[in-house]
Parts: C-alpha cells; structure tokens; sequence
C-alpha cells in the first residue's frame, strides 16, 4: 500500500489500522494478515524524537536569552523565536515541504541561527537605553545601525547552503530541505529582528533613562525651560557615562587588554593562528570518514545467494531452514522472504535488488534497536560456520542513497575470462584484509548448459529445418502460448510445454519431434548432445563486460579506511592491466566522491553570491578579503572536535562546515562593520579597532553560544551528529578567532602603528 502524492503518512497509518481490523475479523480461521513494514509507525517514531530535539532546542536557546540579557531583554527574544518558527512552517507549507528527518533536523539547525539577529538587534537597543537614550531612538538606531550589516550576515549564512541547492545528484535530491529550510528560517529572523524585534523592545525593555531626587527635579524644570537642550545634555551625559560604566567593568578590562595585546603582537597573533591552520588540515586525515550513516529504523535484511544455476527449490530449502533457526529467536515481531527476487521498496533508500533464480531477501523486523545488533551479531556467527551452499550478506537499512556493498571494486575488459582473472586477483587482496568479510563476485559460477549440435543434412533429409528443431525445443522447455482463456474481464494464456519430471540427456535425446509426417523424428537421430558450461551471467558497464568484487563491512571501519588499507597492492594490479582494461573503486566510496563532486560543483556560485554581498555591504576590497580570509579557520575547531569526539567526516558533515563558513563570515562583516562605523565617527584606527571588538563581544558570543547549544540535542541524532558536532567545534574556534585573530589582521592589513592603539 503506497500513498498518494501530498497525503500524510501518519494519517493514513491510522486509517489502516480500521481497515486491517475489520479485514481480520472476516478471515477465515487459519489465515492471518501480518504488517511487514509499517512506515508509518516508523515516522511517528522519527518526528516524535526530532520534535523532541526540537523543543530541547528551543528551552536552551530561551535559557541562553534569559540568563546572559536579563529577564525582559531576554523575553523579547524569547518571543520572537514562535513567531518565527509559526512563518517558517506557513512558507514549509506554501513551499510544499514536508515534515521529515531533513526538514526536522534543518529546523534544529536553523533554531541556533535564526535568534542571531534578534540578539543583536535586542543587545543594541538595550546598550542604548542603558546609555539613557529615550526609547524610540533606542528601537530606531538598532535599526539604522544594525539592519543592513544583519542582512549581510544572515544572506552570507544562507549562501553557505547553496551548494547544497545546485547538487545535481542523488544526495542533493535528499538533503535539499536543508537548504529550503534554514534559508526561510533565516530570512525570516532578519524580518522579525529589524521590524517585530525593536516594536517588541519599545514595550518590554525596562526603562534606564528615569532619574531620581533632586536630578529629576532639575531635569524637569530645565526641560519646561529649554527641552531641546535638556535632552541633549542628557544623552551626551548618559551616552559618555553609561557607556564607559557598561564596558569598564573587571572582565571587559581584562578583554580590552587581551585585544591590545592582540592587535600588539599581531604577527605572533596571525602566525600561531595559521600554525594552527595548518595542523588542522594535516591532523583532518587521521578523521574517519563517512558516506551516510546506518539508519536506526529497527529492519534487518538478509540476502542470500545460493551459485549461479541454482533452482527456484534449491533457494527455497535455505530459506526453510533460516526461518527454522528465526522461529527459535526472541525479540523478533515479524520476518519475511522474498524467493526469487529482493523486498519491493518500503523504504526510500532501499538498495532494490533484481530477480534472480539464485537469489532470496528476508526482511526481519526486531522490537528494537539493542535487539537488532544482537540479532545481526548472531546472524554473522550463524553464516560464518554454516550455510556452507550460500553467501550471505547481514545489512542495517541504510541512510543516504543505497549503496549495497560498502566495498567494491569493478573490473572492465573486452575479454571476459581476462576480467575474471583479475577479478580473482582483487578478491584474494580483499580476502587477506581483516576488516572485511562475505568477500564475492556478481558473476562468479558458471552455469551448466547442455548443447545441442544439429546435423544439419539428417534434419534436412526428416523434413526438418535448423528453425523447426529450435522452435520445438524452446516450446517444449520453456512454453508457447497455444490459445487464450476468458474468465470475466481478464484474458489468461494457455501455455504448451513439455513434462518436467525428468529433465536429463536421456530425456531430451529422446524428444520426438513432428516433421509433418505423422510419425516425428527423435532428436537423436538428427542432432548429438554434450553438457557444458557457461557464464551464468554477464554484466556491462560502458558497454564493457564488467565484473565487481565486493564486500561486507561488519565492524566499525569506514569503507574509505579500508581502501585506504588497500590502495597499495590494488594499486599494483591497476599497473599491471593489459591495455584496454580498466579497474574503479565503487561502493561507498564511489557514491561519496559523486556526492562530494555534485556539491562541490556548486561552491563557484557560493563563493560569488558571499562576495557580491560582502561588496555591497563593505565596499571595500580590502575588507572584503579579510572576512573571507577568516571563513576557513572553522577547519582548526571541526578536525578537533570530530577527533576528541570519535565522530566521522561524512557527506552530512561536509554541509554543515561549508555552512559553518557562512556562520564565521556573518560575524566578521558585523565586527568589521563596527571597526568602519567607529573610524567613520572619528575615533583613531588603532582604538576603533580595540572598543568596537569589546561592544561586539556580547552579541557575538551570545550569538555563538546560541548557535553551539542549540546544537546539543542534534548532537545525539545518528544522522546529524557528526554535523553537529563538525558546526559547534568550528563555531566555537572561528568565534574565539574572530575576536582575538581579525582585530590583529586588520592592525596588520592597515599597518596601524603600535603607538596609536591606546587611543
């Protein structure tokens, strides 16, 4: 049962379950109706821990605008985050995106981000107003001031994901919604930050500019006197002394000193960060590599492969026997086999498999995830030391496009028994690799056959062609159609074919063959027979014949580690192929350098739409090139923190650092942004460079600090770890970086004497 195109799974989850129970209560005893796969139920899981995620998301977002603005400022941004959320969903359903595990995790991705511009906006009203700014000035200059450079930030961001976007390949197809998702998300933070934000504020911010006592009094009688003065000596007064209050306390001493320190010593500062650089990009070779991860969906599925030649009953009696041993097991709900030929697709990713005399699928359903690997684990042992007629293969579901075999080599040539010589050569390399197992060909056996060689002179002299011989015997082994049979509506062929009891050489030489005598002629007295053998099946790739050896990986190595192991005695076959042979590695790695290839196709278009905007907001190329001089050094935090953590470097992974380079940029335009503002305003290089990095840190750490927690609850997801763990790590480096590292390229670019950083 599949659904139509726009309905929901969940939805029809339920309306089955009405129709299967009053199915069942009309079933004959005996009979029963079992649930193979149930995607529905599997959904409901998945949304049901996403949403959990997402709501852990939201409380720590909300925990980190509370605990480090205060309770009212934090609010205002605690009330943005619904509103943006609640016009997400609205352009999600305008959009036709659905709820799903790409969507979902976008959406806890995108919670980190889309409170950014509302902690800015919100941090630079407040500074205001605790300066004593009136409050509508307050709300109107954290517009003014901060609108643009916000928009800058935030499409920088959401270029990060275009390459994502323009993948032309199977991944892309899959992770697009994190694309589509994030980018409204955060486009519609910037909306709510510059408009709804600073209306919010206007209500909810408290109140710094009241004075007290004999002040007061003052103040009132001056501003009946002279109001527009008043107010001016007020602000100034405020501005110069708040200001000086808020960014004079103990810590922001000790940070103003580490800057100067900083933009002192800027070379020391620019080489230890380039130092540091380098050794991420060394050390990111010793990181596992991933394709996509194994899904968590509770499915087992086991193929079997019996030699080529191998009969429908000879497949059958293997998988007697398995659902013998599968009865005996506890924690399993269901299980079934397919004879014949693979599952049909129950699920996206499914590696489907094409019929095949040989072949047979079980697809076994556990209660849960811990019963699953103890199930797999018993499974291995159980195929390692019996089964000895079938190769058999133990798979979790994948995630991702499929794969089938993590490892695989393809070997093409014009000569078949060549390619197989090779063929055998590459197996015996594998088989030697620990790491791997189920070691195989797709075309290994050869199939029997039994050849007939016609006498063409006999034949001519019974009245028999070479055609009348080979029409007959295709009719007698194989069938022909020799009328039709209406029942109702349906038309059913009537075959004629030959008694199967005893097929053999006696049989078939004693087949009697009509000539259009009457009598007929035996075949052997017209045509000799002989058994033989054959390929019992032939691929071709490239119009090449091809063979493909592959394997299973059932330990905690990554394919790509294992072709790494490989590489040198694979690479010493390769050189020795004769000419117009060709060997390719497949598998995982394969389809994450198509993956890879596809979105790195699209990182032009990135890199041009970062600088096109970049240009627009700096105008400066020179400044332009420093923000994007900072863009890569989130490398030093994501290889440390997928090496401290034991994660993998997967396809998943690498869309979140090449997003994570649009998250460090957006802070760098808003921190050089600042540095400009106050050059602008007069105040020397040297100290512009130092106070606009110390009123930029709040809401830049708050803004990373957002960004990394949100992440926490992803952090767990099988799917989206490692991405969240790559994204916090860079993050965490690049903010420190961004507040230490561009104060001191951006002395150094200018060649701002040391003499003038005092100010």
């Amino acid at each position: 049962i599949s659904m139509r195109e726009g309905g929901d799974i969940i939805a029809l989850g339920k309306q089955l379950d009405k129709v299967t129970a009053r199915i069942d209560a009309q079933l004959p005893v005996g009979v029963k109706m079992e649930r193979v796969a149930n995607q529905p139920r599997a959904v409901a899981d998945s949304v049901h821990d996403f949403v959990k995620s997402l709501t852990e998301a939201v409380v720590i977002v909300l925990g980190v605008s509370l605990l480090s603005l205060g309770f009212r400022t934090g609010v205002v941004v605690a009330i943005s985050i619904p509103v943006v959320l609640a016009i997400t969903f609205l352009f999600m359903h305008l959009f036709d995106i659905g709820l799903h595990k790409i969507s979902l995790g976008a959406l806890i991705l995108a919670l980190g981000l889309l409170v950014d511009d509302a902690i800015i906006a919100v941090e630079m009203m407040a500074t205001k107003m605790e300066q004593g700014w009136e409050r509508m000035r307050a709300a109107s200059f954290a517009y003014t001031s901060t609108a643009m450079p916000m928009l800058s930030g935030t499409l920088v961001t959401a270029a990060g994901f275009l390459p994502i976007a323009t993948a032309a390949s199977t991944v892309g197809e899959y992770t697009r919604s994190l694309f589509e998702v994030t980018v409204i998300a955060l486009l519609t933070s910037w909306i709510a930050a510059v408009l709804f934000v600073p209306f919010i504020g206007y209500y909810l911010l408290p109140d710094f500019s009241r004075l007290s006592g004999k002040t007061s009094l003052l103040v009132r009688v001056l501003a009946k006197l002279a109001p527009r003065l008043t107010v001016r000596m007020i602000e100034r007064s405020h501005s110069t002394h708040a200001e000086a209050a808020i960014y004079s306390t103990p810590f922001y001493q000790r940070f103003r000193t580490a800057v100067s320190w900083c933009v002192a010593h800027r070379w020391l500062v620019i080489s230890a960060t380039l130092l540091s650089f380098a050794a991420s990009i060394w050390g990111f070779r010793y990181v596992p590599q991933q394709f996509f991860p194994d899904s968590i969906r509770p499915e087992l599925l086991v193929d079997l492969r019996l030699q080529q030649g191998s009969s429908f009953a000879a497949v059958d009696q293997s998988v007697k026997r398995l659902e013998a041993y599968l009865a005996k097991q506890e924690g399993i709900e269901n299980y079934v086999a397919y004879i014949g030929t693979g599952s049909p697709r129950f699920y996206l990713p499914l590696d489907q498999q094409l019929p095949q005399a040989n072949f047979a699928q079980f697809v076994i359903l556990p209660k849960d995830l811990a019963t699953r690997e103890v199930l797999r684990k018993r499974l291995i042992a159980l195929f390692q030391n019996d089964f000895a007629e079938l190769r058999a293969s133990i798979n979790r579901l994948e995630n991702g496009p499929p794969v089938g075999f993590p490892v695989l080599y393809r070997v093409s040539g014009p000569d078949h028994t060549q390619i197989q010589r090779i063929a055998d050569e590459i197996a015996r390399v594998m088989r030697a690799n620990p790491a791997l197992a189920n070691v195989q060909k797709d075309a290994d056996e050869a199939s029997k056959v039994v050849r007939i060689h016609i006498d063409t002179e006999k034949a001519r002299i019974a009245g028999l062609s070479r055609q009348d011989v080979q029409t007959f015997m295709a009719t007698a082994l194989n069938g022909g159609t020799v009328t039709q049979f209406r029942e109702g509506i349906e038309t059913i062929d009537v075959n004629l074919r030959g008694l199967r009891k005893d097929i053999g050489m006696a049989w078939l030489s004693e087949m009697n063959i009509p000539n259009g005598s009457g009598r007929g002629v035996v075949l052997s007295q017209i045509a000799t027979l002989e058994y033989g053998f054959e390929p019992g099946l032939l691929w071709r790739r490239n119009r090449l014949p091809t063979v493909s050896v592959r394997a299973n990986l059932y330990g905690t190595e990554q394919p790509s580690e294992v072709v790494k192991q490989l590489a040198p005695q694979i690479a010493r076959i390769e050189q020795a192929l004769p000419l117009g042979y060709h060997l390719a590695v497949g598998g995982a790695v394969e389809e994450s350098a198509k993956g890879s290839k596809s979105v790195v196709a699209g990182v032009p278009l990135f890199i041009l739409a970062v600088l096109t905007i970049l240009m627009l907001q700096l105008q400066n190329f020179s400044r332009v090139t420093m923000v994007v001089l900072t863009a890569p050094l989130g490398m030093i935090g994501v290889t440390l923190a997928l090496l401290v953590f034991a994660q993998p470097f997967g396809f998943v992974a690498m869309l979140g650092t090449i997003a994570l380079s649009g998250m460090i940029m957006r802070n760098s335009v808003i921190l050089i942004d600042q540095i400009v503002q106050d050059e602008t305003a007069g105040v020397p290089r040297g100290q512009a460079i130092v106070e606009a990095t110390v009123r930029r840190f709040r809401p830049i750490m708050l803004t990373a600090a957002a960004a990394i927690l949100a992440m926490i609850p992803l952090s767990r997801s099988a799917f989206f770890g490692p991405m969240a763990v790559a994204v916090m790590g860079g993050l965490a480096v690049a903010t420190l970086l961004t507040l230490l590292f561009l104060p001191a390229l951006y002395a150094a670019w200018y060649r701002t004497p040391s003499a003038r950083l005092s100010g």
